[in-house]
């Protein structure tokens, strides 16, 4: 009976690093070949890059450097392995997100990507002409038909690969993660497999680029749609798939499948590997922070060190007239458990002195918010210090919830290079603290049930100025991610005052958020490379 074996590579690339992807994929295919006996070795979509490559792709070097690179593993990849490879390539003038075939030495064919997604956080249609033809390789009497990722999201590409001969098709994937999307994914393999009758391979990148963070979690599906083996999420790695030719057909074997897990995990595992790659692929020796006793900053700190690890995390408590003794005291217990090093600077002297230089400028005025920012522009004043003596990247610590009406103070507690929850609903922020504490102590249970305040003013809660949680996220979500008008929210139960409020806040603060630090999209609209609106508009929110 004629086997195969077929190696998903599950690896995380550095945008950018020609070299040292090349080097990875080499290494991939050695460590197939050796431990699986691998016949054929899968890479992701545009490895050789990254994903995404963004205006790199226009830089005159790309190709001479892509070039030199397929060379290198022509020479150097073992022999007797198919690999198939996903990089840019310049052919007849144009640019195409391809994915090349070589075995012993010599490339075999390329696969022009025909759908180019041009939404969310895609620009592809900026960068790539579009392919229009199929290709099958034939290898080992199995004939492979390529597909890349966008490709598989509609049924045409991989239609055309089987009239075109295909018995097996090999998808290579840098398909971003956001809450809900490895089951979307799997939905689209069993739909995909049962529509076209042949199995799927499904290749995922890992890992963490500026904004995005990609799950992994490769896959094959048989004929029927039905999943014979997954790859773990959140893990690099490769990973066997055997077939077997019975009765004409190429069939997957069954393998190891990963459970189930809470919703809680998955995000939360997103956010790790997302701020661990934005820190340690920007050469950052660790991250410090300010440890406010609340919610945000201790789910932040818990993030960080499961990161980082504690000895290349710093936490400060930045106190004040208005800083609680509990939250002094919960700052504190946390370092503790979590083993970090942890500093009280208390701002009183900073601004008491800038209090003074002001006094005459703020005669005759009411005491507002401009004397609660000050607080926490003295807070960032010390920790942008602290970053640059100790090459710290400072890690801010603000909410979606909060980023979106702009419950955040510019040059302030905004002040940083990345911020782990920027993506993350408040209503979510106490769900992770919450299923952190499953897994070990690491968020006093105190931090968690204390009603919320920024504590700028005394007995501030944040429920003073923005509706209870539950309802703002609930707004939040339908007019950020669902792109409902003030009014079908209204219309779907919610209070009117609350609604414009809502509304108003989000569409005053865009010229904030182009100002807040980076963060890794886990919803599916995140405010960044996906959610460009116009600082400076007329829109009335009701429209």
């Amino acid at each position: 009976m004629q086997d195969l074996t077929l190696v998903m590579a599950q690896l995380d690339p550095l945008v950018g690093d020609i070299p040292g992807n090349t080097d990875r994929a080499i290494e991939a295919v050695r460590e197939a070949r050796i431990e699986h006996g691998a016949d054929i070795v899968v890479l992701p979509e545009l490895f050789l890059t990254g994903y995404p490559p963004e205006d790199l792709l226009l830089r005159p070097s790309m190709e001479t450097r892509l070039r030199a690179a397929r060379t290198r593993m022509a020479e150097k990849v073992v022999r007797d392995v198919m690999v198939i490879v996903g990089y840019p390539g310049r052919r007849e003038g144009r640019l195409w997100n391809l994915a090349g075939a070589l075995y012993n030495g010599e490339w075999l064919g390329e696969y022009a990507k025909q759908l180019l997604p041009n939404y969310e956080v895609f620009d592809e249609q900026r960068y790539f002409a579009r392919g229009n033809t199929p290709l099958v390789i034939e290898h080992r009497g199995a004939k492979l038909g390529l597909l890349i990722c966008e490709d598989l999201w509609e049924e045409a590409p991989a239609r055309q690969a089987k009239a075109a001969g295909a018995e097996i098709l090999i998808s290579l994937n840098a398909s971003p993660f956001h809450q809900d999307k490895p089951a979307e994914r799997l939905r689209l393999l069993e739909e995909r497999a049962a529509a076209v009758e042949l199995p799927i391979v499904y290749v995922n990148q890992i890992g963490g680029q500026d904004e995005l963070v990609f799950d992994g979690g490769s896959a094959c599906v048989d004929a029927a749609g039905e999943l014979m083996l997954q790859a773990p999420h959140w893990a690099v790695g490769v990973m066997p798939v055997q077939f077997i030719h019975q009765q004409g057909r190429w069939v997957p074997q069954p393998g190891e499948t990963e459970p189930d897990v809470a919703p809680e995990e998955n995000l939360y595992c997103a956010l790790v590997t997302g701020l661990r790659d934005y820190v340690n692929k920007s050469g950052f020796e660790g991250v410090v922070l300010g440890l406010s006793g609340g919610i945000d900053s201790a789910l932040s700190l818990a993030i960080a060190v499961d990161a980082l690890g504690p000895q290349r995390v710093q936490a400060v408590m930045m106190p004040y007239h208005y800083t609680a003794d509990i939250s002094k005291e919960d700052a504190a217990k946390q370092a503790d458990m979590l083993g970090v090093h942890h500093e009280v600077m208390p701002i009183e002297p900073m601004v008491e002195a800038f209090m003074a230089t002001l006094a005459g400028a703020f005669e005759g005025t009411a005491r507002d918010t401009t004397e609660e920012n000050l607080q926490s522009r003295c807070r960032g004043v010390l920790l942008m210090a602290l970053s640059n003596k100790k090459g710290l990247m400072v890690l801010t610590t603000g909410n979606k919830s909060e980023m979106a009406v702009g419950y955040a103070t510019l040059y302030g507690d905004m002040v940083g290079g990345y911020n782990a929850i920027k993506d993350v609903y408040k209503t979510w922020v106490y769900r992770l603290a919450r299923w952190r504490n499953t897994q070990s102590p690491a968020i006093p249970e105190r931090v968690i049930e204390r009603p919320p305040s920024a504590e700028l003013a005394p007995d501030q809660q944040d429920s003073d100025s923005l509706p209870d949680y539950d309802t703002l996220d609930a707004i939040l979500v339908r007019y950020i991610e669902g792109d409902m008008s003030a009014e079908a929210i209204i219309e779907a139960g919610f209070d009117h005052d609350d609604v414009y409020r809502v509304v108003k806040l989000v569409d005053r603060c865009e010229y904030k958020r182009r100002q807040a630090p980076v963060g890794v999209r886990v919803t599916r609209r995140g405010f960044g490379r996906d959610r460009r609106y116009p600082i400076v508009n007329g829109w009335q929110p009701g429209e």
